[in-house]
């Protein structure tokens, strides 16, 4: 045996030779590194500059534009018709109410004309009414008639009808005034209703509504107390009161007043019994 065998030995464990050659390419490298940065010298290095790039989002914000754009597009078209429609509805109501002022205008204008028109017929009825009493009364004076001078008889007539006909009479010689109602003078309708109401009798105001205010009797059967009409019932133009005796008494007309005379004098149309 050999002097050394019991010795141990001191070496290391040889490291295997995939060790020794990554220590030795790090090592090399560290070293050239270290060469390169004394070999430059103090130089600064210069800054890197990194450019970045983004998404490209170019297709999906268009989208979105166009899409914004449309709406705001239709929000305005619906602001600008909305405001056409309020002007529309606007005119459209000041247009029926200025038109409605021009029919109540016209409404009114008719109406004053109907009135003014029935007025002026009025009163041209009761001229010529008036003007065919005058030249009758005149032609029958002309012709010395008697019977325009006949004098008042008394009346057989009793109750209601001989009231009536006292007032009647009473007046006789009162003035004739178109519309008159009393107390001294009169037209022949106011007159006529005059003396019923002492009788607690209501007649109408005019010769047309007085001429159907009672039964209508035949001039043949005249009571006193009955009421005479000249033209035609329902469009009289004249009423006058029979007092009996073949005479009435009426407001005539201007020239004559209030009178009693026959009624051949002027002969009635009819006659109607209200008592």
């Amino acid at each position: 045996m050999s002097h050394t065998a019991h010795i141990p030995s001191h070496r290391k464990p040889r490291q295997s030779a995939s060790k020794t050659a990554l220590r030795a390419g790090v090592a090399g490298g560290v070293l050239s590194t270290i060469a390169v940065a004394g070999a430059a010298g103090p130089a600064q290095a210069e800054p890197v500059t990194r450019t970045v790039e983004m998404p490209t989002i170019t297709a999906g914000l268009s989208t979105s534009v166009a899409a914004s754009a449309q709406a705001t597009q239709a929000v305005a078209l619906d602001l600008e018709t909305q405001a056409n429609e309020d002007a529309a509805a606007a005119t459209a109501a000041k247009t029926a109410k200025k038109a409605k002022a021009e029919a109540v205008r016209k409404a009114e204008a008719k109406k004053k004309a109907e009135a003014a028109a029935k007025a002026k017929a009025e009163a041209a009825e009761r001229a010529s009414r008036t003007a065919e009493r005058t030249t009758l009364s005149a032609s029958t004076e002309s012709s010395g008639s008697s019977s325009t001078a006949s004098a008042p008889v008394s009346s057989n007539a009793t109750g209601s009808a001989a009231s009536v006909i006292a007032f009647a009479q009473s007046h006789v010689g009162d003035a004739y005034v178109s519309g008159g109602t009393g107390p001294n003078s009169w037209d022949c309708s106011g007159l006529v209703q005059a003396a019923f109401r002492t009788v607690g009798v209501e007649l109408p105001r005019v010769s047309q509504s007085q001429s159907t205010a009672g039964t209508q009797v035949s001039l043949d059967n005249l009571q006193p107390g009955d009421i005479l009409y000249w033209g035609g019932a329902g469009s009289a133009y004249h009423v006058g009161i029979y007092v009996g005796g073949g005479q009435f008494v009426g407001a005539q007309n201007s020239s004559t007043g209030v009178v009693q005379k026959s009624l051949d004098y002027d002969p009635p149309s009819g006659a109607v019994r209200v008592l």
